[in-house]
């Protein structure tokens, strides 16, 4: 009676294979993480903070402070009447950046003028790879 199995041959042939298929799929795939990093950060900028820094300003007649920053958005950081028109929290949490690392936010902005708002992106130097709202 003969033993059924692979022989090394065939095992090798089968890795021989997937690996040239996944040397021709990995190019393709390779850059798409930070291509969708990129994205969220510009999401985050242009849609989900806006928004909570538009809610703050039409509750408050004006965006925060530089240094109040997007913390303002979580958390009552005045008195007076600013405090009796907060409505927050506007967000839940501090908005980081798909890097994980805090937003910048200046009010009122040198770009914009009512805030300016950008990652500096992967190399955290302000550069041509900064996300932005200008």
């Amino acid at each position: 009676m003969r033993k059924r199995g692979f022989t090394l041959i065939e095992i090798m042939l089968v890795v021989i294979i997937i690996s040239a298929l996944a040397a021709m799929i990995m190019p393709r795939l390779s850059g798409r993480s930070e291509q969708a990093r990129v994205a969220v950060a510009k999401a985050d900028i242009q849609t989900n903070i806006a928004t909570a820094l538009k809610l703050y300003e039409l509750d408050n007649g004006r965006f925060p402070t530089t240094s109040q920053g997007l913390s303002a958005l979580r958390e009552r950081t005045s008195s007076g009447t600013l405090a009796k028109h907060w409505n927050g929290p506007y967000i839940e949490r501090e908005p980081l950046d798909p890097w994980d690392n805090a937003y910048v936010y200046v009010s009122p902005g040198s770009h914009r003028s009512d805030y300016d708002l950008y990652s500096k992106g992967k190399d955290l130097d302000s550069s041509d790879d900064d996300i932005t709202n200008w």
